[in-house]
């Protein structure tokens, strides 16, 4: 990793940090009468958190805010906050991949399990923190989920300045894709316009081809105290039609919290995700016993078996050719990460740092 890069990275945590803190005395008295979880007593000591592979920043921040006492949700914030305000994340806040049009929409959700409360944005133009207004959707109304012109009014009356989240490497991209769509539009390929660092980094990144590859960050934690909280954010499909949400902000799908039980988040191909409930799923087969690993390959499962029974999503063995990724952490305090096909990593903070451990999975690449 560069200097540069870890200097931004590291005022961005800090950054993430500060802006984190409660705003006013309404925030303060809510956060004070944010109850525990029920029948906590005996899990495991420690806050444990559980995050995407791109989340190792993320989980040394949200590490940081709770060993300082940050409530648990306000860390998780703090942590994918570091994610939204990275150009360099392509997937996630600043800098995301734009819709087909040009346009960069972020979703993102959070849940508290201690309320069984949440808060969504969707198709959010022109804020780099997502995630921030959909935590103030959950405090400041009776609402759960705000999208795209009523989301952006919404944030800008809570303060949130209408920004351009396009940078000068992502406008490259989406030129470079849209041209590339057709050649018998309007649009011209110049034959430099692969070798421009930023698509060249592009391409390398993501395949010679540009396919259509998702990004997100979700992050699960579950408190000292036994609480459980979870956050999802995300720029969603690359070049997706305008309007378009996956699953990362709805409850249920891309993000599920439950005091007592669990808490889940998923990555990968949304539309998969949203038809089988997918984290909620999860879920559930903690309160059915199941290990954090065993309710994560059951749900995948149920993906595999329902949805997308059409050919362009199959391979020739009939299995998906997307991928969906769960992670979880329990009661407990156990984690895991599962995902469709091997390869997968997810990240662990706790007590003993930050590390990044293979997922679980159905089935393994190349076989």
């Amino acid at each position: 990793m560069s200097t540069s890069r870890r200097r931004f990275l590291k005022a961005a945590a800090a950054a993430s940090v500060a802006s984190v803190l409660p705003s006013s005395p309404f925030e303060e008295k809510l956060q004070a009468q944010s109850p525990g979880v029920a029948g906590s007593a005996g899990a495991a000591d420690g806050y444990i958190l559980v995050t995407s592979a791109n989340g190792v920043e993320a989980a040394k921040a949200a590490r940081q805010a709770l060993i300082q006492g940050y409530d648990p949700l306000d860390a998780a914030i703090v942590g994918v906050n570091v994610n939204e305000l990275d150009p360099n994340d392509v997937s996630v806040g600043y800098g995301g991949i734009p819709n087909e049009e040009g346009v960069v929409q972020l979703d993102a959700c959070v849940m508290d399990g201690r309320t069984m409360k949440a808060g969504a944005v969707g198709a959010l133009e022109g804020c780099k923190t997502p995630s921030k207004v959909a935590r103030l959707v959950m405090d400041r109304t009776d609402r759960v989920f705000l999208v795209g012109e009523g989301a952006r009014k919404f944030a800008t009356a809570h303060g949130f300045a209408v920004e351009d989240l396009l940078t000068a490497r992502t406008r490259k991209i989406w030129l470079y894709w849209k041209e590339r769509m057709s050649d018998i539009d309007d649009w011209e390929l110049s034959a430099k316009e692969a070798e421009d660092p930023d698509v060249k980094w592009f391409l390398e990144k993501y395949g010679s081809e540009i396919f259509r590859p998702q990004g997100t960050i979700h992050m699960s934690v579950r408190s000292a105290k036994g609480e459980l909280v979870g956050v999802t954010t995300t720029s969603g499909l690359f070049f997706k039609i305008s309007g378009r949400l996956g699953d990362s902000p709805v409850v249920g799908a891309g993000i599920y919290s439950e005091g007592g039980v669990g808490s889940c988040g998923s990555t990968g191909r949304g539309e998969a995700n949203l038809v089988t409930c997918g984290s909620h799923t999860v879920v559930e087969f903690l309160r059915q016993g199941k290990s954090p690993e065993e309710a994560c390959l059951a749900a995948l499962k149920r993906i595999d078996e329902k949805t997308h029974r059409v050919a362009r999503h199959r391979d020739e063995k009939g299995r998906p050719k997307f991928n969906v990724n769960f992670y979880c952490v329990d009661a407990k305090g156990r984690t895991a990460g599962a995902a469709i096909w091997s390869g997968s990593k997810y990240v662990v903070g706790d007590n003993e740092g930050v590390r990044t451990l293979e997922s679980a999975y159905l089935y393994r690449k190349g076989t």
